[in-house]
């Protein structure tokens, strides 16, 4: 098998394909999309093809024949129909407020009516798209196939900044109104970013668009599959471990297809190594510093039930948790429940890569200091593998006691009664490894079971006054939460951690092993 050139940062449907880069071929799902309506709109996280998508359309309506030879739709498109493609992108983001993008609006516009060759007259930016669409259907005889692609960035380039976010927001929404207005001369509408934002705050007057962001028949729309990993990129899995890849990087779902963020397998082929490529170009501090402002209890990251509604509670003025972590892709979908007019979905991490960096991320948020967790990580790994459990207790003791009193004292995280167990998890996801919180039997909820290395650990929390009160170990065994574990036939650990507020430390830590094998 020949190897071809990785597309790494390549968002040109027309270089990818004259350059023989590896492409996964999307032509069947965008025939369907346009066999099945005309009017889109689908939210995806950073670096997920979604500008790739967007030139792609762009090539097939506007007749490019040559660039699509061997790929599915080549012989099942009409292409003797040239499509007029208005474009507007907003990738590069905006600065300057909303004079900022007034004037980065006016310059696409202007370039889009010299490429057309329309000429407008109209002076509001909503009135030059208006004019541009129907003047260039006029010209051409053919509706026009409306493109824009990262609708939403100058907001979420300003949401630190919520009044100017505000008026980001009000004057796209003049802007993109026109397009409801301007149906009649419409072929086809696409719009992507990464935040699906209220309907009633962003798309008011645009209620004609079909959401396919939770779609299970476009669920992999963006992002590879397994079979494309498999099929296409054959030639650079050679010395890779496959299941490796796997768990690191898949597992993105919107009720479909699971898949790969194109960014990470690009640059692992690239690499050769395992690296957390996509969370390191550009995790948000916005969202860090929310989640620990808002007291997120970290073990819950893992299993939050969120209702369709609440994920599409979005804007400047109400930023859920559940909808910024979840749009964002460091959650996806795990399972939907339905009830008549109604679903919720459990949300999940998707891989490694992301439990690992996220966690190590907020952990760094919630002790402080950046350059407190990096070591202790490293530590608890080595300690797992040597059931050194006098090692993990020791541990533990030290990280909170390097935690500045200054930071203690002042930090309102620190605060809240899910700290401490927040702070425990995060090490032990921040591993990547197989954890379960909430765990549920007859007998109640345990806290924490991590699987590793053959071993089973059960660990349940307390937060007690200044001495250990051997109330959390009592509970695991009083509760006989081992039970469920027992069929694995293996060493089972009961780990009951205390934790006190007035010492800021570990204060209990008993444990009991079952010989279970």
């Amino acid at each position: 098998m020949t190897r071809k050139q990785l597309p790494i940062g390549i968002q040109t449907f027309a270089k990818i394909r004259e350059d023989d880069c590896y492409y996964v071929d999307k032509t069947q799902l965008i025939l369907q999309l346009i066999t099945e309506g005309s009017h889109y709109f689908l939210s995806r996280p950073r670096r997920f093809g979604k500008s790739l998508l967007i030139d792609t359309i762009a090539e097939l309506f506007a007749g490019n024949q040559a660039l699509f030879t061997g790929l599915y739709c080549h012989d099942k498109w009409d292409w003797s129909k040239h499509y007029p493609v208005i474009r507007i992108s907003f990738t590069e983001g905006v600065r300057g407020g909303v004079a900022g993008l007034d004037q980065r609006v006016r310059e696409i516009l202007a370039q889009e009516q010299k490429r057309l060759g329309v000429s407008c007259v109209n002076q509001s930016l909503a009135g030059i798209l208006s004019e541009l669409i129907s003047e260039t259907h006029a010209a051409t005889g053919q509706r026009v196939v409306v493109l824009i692609d990262e609708y939403d960035k100058p907001i979420l380039d300003s949401i630190s900044r919520p009044d100017e976010a505000r008026d980001m927001r009000d004057a796209l929404r003049n802007l993109y109104a026109v397009l409801k207005a301007s149906d009649a001369h419409i072929r086809f509408v696409m719009l992507t970013g990464v935040s699906k934002f209220s309907k009633v705050n962003l798309f008011s007057g645009l209620n004609n668009l079909r959401d396919i962001t939770v779609s299970e028949a476009y669920s992999a729309l963006c992002g590879y599959t397994d079979a494309d990993v498999d099929s296409v990129f054959a030639p650079e899995l050679v010395g890779l471990d496959r299941a490796e890849i796997k768990r690191w990087y898949n597992g993105y779902n919107w009720l479909g297809t699971p898949v790969y963020n194109p960014f990470d397998l690009l640059l692992l082929f690239r690499e050769r190594q395992f690296k957390p490529f996509w969370f390191e170009t550009g995790t948000p501090k916005f969202l860090i510093d929310l989640l620990t402002q808002r007291h997120i209890f970290t073990p819950a990251l893992g299993s939050l039930v969120a209702a369709e509604t609440l994920l599409s509670a979005f804007d400047v003025e109400h930023i859920s948790s559940e909808a910024l972590l979840f749009q964002a892709g460091y959650l996806t979908l795990d399972s939907v429940w339905s009830i008549p007019g109604r679903q919720e979905f459990t949300l999940k991490y998707p891989n490694y890569e992301v439990q690992a960096s996220l966690n190590d991320s907020l952990l760094q948020a919630l002790s402080g200091d950046p350059f407190v967790p990096g070591p202790q990580i490293g530590k608890l790994y080595r300690l797992l593998l040597a059931n050194d459990f006098e090692g993990m207790h020791t541990l533990f003791t030290a990280f909170f006691a390097s935690i500045p009193f200054e930071w203690f004292s002042n930090s309102p995280i620190a605060q809240y009664e899910g700290y401490y167990a927040s702070v425990f998890y995060s090490h032990f996801a921040a591993l990547g490894l197989e954890i379960t919180t909430e765990d549920s039997s007859n007998a109640g909820r345990l806290d924490m079971a991590v699987r590793f290395n053959g071993h089973i650990y059960l660990f349940e929390f307390k937060v007690v006054e200044l001495s250990p009160q051997g109330q959390a170990l009592a509970q695991i065994k009083a509760k006989g939460y081992a039970n469920k574990y027992l069929a694995a036939q293996q060493p089972i650990h009961l780990i009951g951690v205390e934790f006190s507020k007035a010492s800021r430390s570990v204060v209990g830590f008993e444990l009991e092993t079952l010989q279970n094998e």
